[in-house]
């Protein structure tokens, strides 16, 4: 079992998501720090002045309770406290409030015990209902008496929860600006790559003749140079290997024909040799037959790669066509099916060009898979099909874009049927089907064997 390959993201959108993490932790640090210390200063710069304010309130309450028949409500209704706090006094066992909501219950069990029974000033953050709120208890030993002061952080943790709020929305801004400038710093900075990904997508596509620009790019200037260079190699090697196989070919037409011709008149006078001679006589008139097949294959091949091959466009009837096609093969009894709307068809094809495609494939099916069994012409989106299926062994789907190259027979290279297969017909059939802008593959045929369709515009390349 294969393992699964992991999904990567693209360099540009690792690029961004850099600059977006980044930009992230970044301002959710600060956001972290920022919230802490506004908090951590808030809550001692308030307890600094409840502390300061009950003392001086404990002092009074001191000196007041010392006086005979001291009126201890007046008193905490006149004692200057923080706003939004309230003042708790305990006067030998009584409980006193300046707020009828706040009392005895407003102050925490420990701080009760720590200030009233130890005399030990003490001060502790506290809730009573859910309410946040700071308690400063201070004892009065000389009169018996502890002063409280209870102070809401109410208002104060609704301030802090809207600075939260607001670093949170600062921090996603932050985020969403980092993820956009990333965006645009990759692709400042990759779109040199890009335009090499393009080039080498151009030379890849036949387009031989392109080159890298270098001009705005001083730090690929090497890159760019090696690069050119190298297509320049590239170019130059495939325009010397297509000379030699045209020039080749050419040369060897001569004397083949020559020896054709020679073949011809021995074969005219055939009865007339020994058994063992006319074996001998077949087999090379079927070697020079495959031969010649060969260079005019390979003929074919190198006009297509000098860009010498042209159009012979004109309007015909495609199934006229098939038919005829498919009378001059070896196999011409081949049956002809033209489906739905494809009937009398005109298109503007090559004439030639579209009766070799047809050639090839049902001869190919003849070779490997012991015969075409339905040539076909279908009407397909604006598209024709030509098809030709065989009930041969198939073609498994590793080989479908392999035997499509050129010299190429699949995995039944070993097994080549009678022996005159040239690895070029099926290459010729896809050459023949690009330069009317169509294409070609192979699929597989329902009841087994296999199924290969060339598609062509109907409109014409």
């Amino acid at each position: 079992m294969r393992p699964r390959r992991r999904l990567r993201l693209g360099l540009r959108a690792r690029v961004t998501a850099a600059f977006a993490l980044g930009a992230l932790v970044l301002s959710a640090s600060m956001s972290i720090i920022t919230y802490a210390a506004a908090r951590q200063s808030t809550l001692a710069n308030q307890s600094a002045a409840v502390l300061r304010q009950a003392y001086v309130n404990a002092a009074l309450v001191r000196s007041t309770l010392r006086s005979p028949g001291a009126d201890i409500v007046g008193l905490l209704g006149s004692l200057d406290t923080v706003p939004g706090s309230n003042s708790v006094l305990y006067d030998r066992g009584r409980w006193y409030a300046t707020s009828l909501g706040v009392g005895q219950d407003a102050i925490s069990p420990a701080m009760q015990d720590l200030v009233v029974t130890h005399g030990a000033p003490a001060r502790q953050y506290h809730q009573v209902g859910g309410v946040p709120q700071l308690e400063v208890g201070l004892p009065v030993p000389e009169v018996g008496a502890a002063y409280f002061e209870v102070f809401s952080l109410q208002d104060l943790q609704r301030t802090l929860r809207i600075l939260a709020l607001s670093l949170a929305g600062a921090a996603l801004a932050t985020t969403v600006g980092g993820a956009v400038l990333g965006r645009w710093a990759s692709g400042r900075a990759l779109r040199p790559l890009g335009e090499v990904a393009e080039v080498a997508a151009a030379i890849a596509g036949g387009r031989l003749d392109t080159r890298l620009e270098t001009a705005d790019e001083a730090d690929l200037a090497t890159l760019a140079s090696s690069f050119n260079q190298m297509a320049d190699n590239l170019q130059a090697r495939i325009e010397r290997e297509a000379r030699f196989t045209s020039d080749v070919s050419h040369e060897l037409r001569s004397p083949l024909t020559t020896l054709a011709t020679s073949l011809g008149i021995i074969q005219s006078r055939r009865q007339e040799l020994p058994e063992r001679s006319r074996q001998a006589l077949d087999l090379l008139i079927a070697e020079m037959s495959r031969f010649q097949h060969m260079v005019t294959d390979l003929l074919e091949i190198s006009r297509f790669d000098a860009g010498a091959a042209e159009l012979s466009l004109d309007e015909v009837p495609l199934d006229e066509v098939v038919r005829q096609a498919v009378r001059v093969t070896r196999a011409p009894d081949v049956p002809v099916e033209i489906g739905p709307g494809a009937t009398a068809l005109v298109v503007r094809v090559d004439k030639r060009r579209i009766e070799r495609i047809i050639t090839n494939l049902v001869d190919n099916a003849y070779t490997y898979a012991g015969g075409a069994t339905m040539v076909g012409v279908e009407a397909h989106e604006g598209q024709v099909r030509l098809v030709v299926e065989d009930a041969g062994p198939g073609v498994p789907a590793e080989d479908r874009r392999r035997v499509f190259e050129r010299f190429s027979r699949g995995s039944t290279g070993g097994r080549r049927g009678d022996g005159e297969g040239t690895g070029l017909g099926l290459a010729l059939v896809t050459e023949h089907a690009h330069l009317h802008g169509g294409r070609a593959w192979v699929e597989d045929r329902p009841g087994g064997g296999s199924r290969f369709v060339v598609e062509l515009p109907a409109s014409g390349p």
